[in-house]
């Protein structure tokens, strides 16, 4: 399976924080973008095996991502 993931990183602590949006609870952070990759693959195993087959099936389809523009005049 594959899950797209939203990462940030705090510009004060040089942290990177992580999230896959279609996974409930499925959120990290790591001080590198590697430990983060694997952070992240070991929480969405974690809240996987907590789902049942029909809530696994209701995972929302990544469709892509959109940048908005608002004029602050």
């Amino acid at each position: 399976m594959k899950f797209v993931s939203y990462i940030e990183k705090d510009l004060d602590s040089g942290t990177y924080f992580g999230t896959i949006p279609s996974i409930p609870g499925a959120h990290t952070q790591a001080e590198t973008l590697d430990e983060l990759q694997k952070n992240l693959k070991e929480v969405v195993s974690l809240c996987l095996e907590e789902m049942n087959s029909e809530e696994k099936k209701s995972i929302p389809e990544f469709v892509g991502l959109q940048q908005v523009e608002i004029d602050l005049d």
